[in-house]
Order: structure tokens, then C-alpha cells, then sequence
């Protein structure tokens, strides 16, 4: 399965994204922002860092990129039950999911205006996605999570509404980082193929260099999940 990476200016994880693909047993494809063509891979990522600067707004400006055209296109609008093109957005990736309308909801300055770092534990609360489904139903794992602008907002009816069609795919344990809505750290659309998440699963895949107290592997199920290939959404 090929596994496609998209790289912004500014972009800062790719690598750790590209790696990370490799480690789970799929083949890599470094994507370029400034091209729409995706090389016909099968799910794409869209790394964190900070695309274009973060100028204007986290995100803003990337979603105008011609691989977000296409991107958008093959992935579906966010209510759509068919399933589209698998898309994993990572902390500024969910930014750009965001912004895209591919994900509904916005990402905006921590509660405490601090950028935060440090090792964060989730659940994951929703495992019929395409970047989860590695997963059992309420795992509790520990990722990194490094971010400025990670308090995911929504109106009460959003809320409501992905609460109730079961579309948070993993909420914060043990402290809230960053003042997101309910304690949400990820959400899905409809069809489960399109994930934004704001910790970040891909420095967590390899032995030893993961957060202590654990196997240092607890992000890898999201990238064994893309191969597998079960959209259960």
C-alpha cells in the first residue's frame, strides 16, 4: 500500500510520517504542496508543522494548495457516507482538515496561551476508521503532543452532533492540554476516512524512543490501521 506524504513550506514532520509508514510495512510516497497530482497512492498524511509560516491562520493558506485540491476532491465532502481517499491531518495536518471543510470545527489558540509539549494520554473512542481500526474500542495510549494552537473548537450543535453520530476518534485523559471542546483530541467524517488529530502518533512507532512507560509504540496502530485496509465506517 502506498502511503502518500504531503510536505508545505514550513512543514516539519514529514519525515517522522514518511518513517513512520515504513516502520508499519506500506511504501512511503513524498507528495510536493505546489503539485496536484498524488502519484495514484492509496491514503495520504498531512504532517504537522507550521505550512506557509502559520501566517494568516494555521492551515489557511495550505488549503489553497494545489494538493489540496485534489486531495479535497478524492476525499469527499465531511458528510458523506461513501468512503473517500483515506487522509490522516496531524496537529497542523488537522488544521488544514479544518480549514479544507474536509473536517468540521477549528483549531484555535491554547486556553492558556502557551505552547505545550509533553507526553499525552488518549482514548480512543472511535476504532471504525480508516486510521484506527488497529485499535479496541477505549484503548488507552500515550503519544506526543507539541502544539500552539490545539483547542479544537465547534459550536453546540457540531459537538452534538459528532458526539452523537459517534465521530470522536480519540479525546485527552489526565488533563486537558490546550482547552479543546470536550476534552476532543481527533475527529472523523462521516464515512471514517478522513481523521484530524492533534497529538501526534508518529514519533511514537519505534522501541525505546516512544514515551517512557510504555513500549514506545502505542501510535503505530494508526498507520497498521491505513494497510489493513478496513473501512468499517
Amino acid at each position: 500500500m502506498r502511503i502518500g506524504v504531503v510536505t508545505f513550506p514550513g512543514t516539519l514532520d514529514d519525515r517522522d510520517a514518511l518513517r513512520a509508514i515504513r516502520i508499519a510495512g506500506g511504501t512511503p510516497v513524498s507528495l510536493w504542496h505546489g503539485d496536484d497530482d498524488i502519484q495514484g497512492v492509496d491514503a495520504v498524511v498531512l504532517p504537522g508543522g507550521f505550512s506557509y509560516g502559520d501566517y494568516l491562520r494555521c492551515g489557511a493558506i495550505a488549503r489553497f494548495a494545489p494538493v489540496m485540491n485534489t486531495i479535497a476532491k478524492l476525499a469527499g465532502p465531511p458528510d458523506q457516507v461513501a468512503p473517500g481517499l483515506p487522509v490522516l491531518g496531524i496537529c497542523n495536518g488537522f488544521q488544514v482538515l479544518t480549514e479544507s471543510h474536509l473536517l468540521p470545527g477549528a483549531l484555535v489558540r491554547n486556553e492558556k496561551q502557551q505552547f505545550v509539549c509533553r507526553d499525552q494520554k488518549l482514548r480512543i473512542e472511535r476504532t471504525s476508521t480508516s486510521w484506527t481500526n488497529a485499535y479496541s474500542q477505549n484503548d488507552e495510549i500515550v503519544v506526543p503532543l507539541k502544539n500552539g494552537e490545539g483547542g479544537f473548537v465547534a459550536d453546540e450543535p457540531t459537538l452534538d452532533r459528532l458526539e452523537g453520530e459517534g465521530r470522536v476518534v480519540a479525546r485527552y485523559l489526565e488533563g486537558n492540554p490546550n482547552g479543546s471542546y470536550r476534552d476532543i483530541a481527533g475527529i472523523s467524517n462521516a464515512s471514517g476516512t478522513v481523521v484530524g488529530l492533534m497529538p501526534h502518533p508518529e514519533h511514537a512507532t519505534e522501541a525505546l524512543y516512544g514515551p517512557e512507560g510504555t513500549d514506545g509504540c502505542d501510535g503505530l496502530p494508526f498507520f497498521t490501521s491505513a494497510l489493513q485496509g478496513v473501512l468499517s465506517a
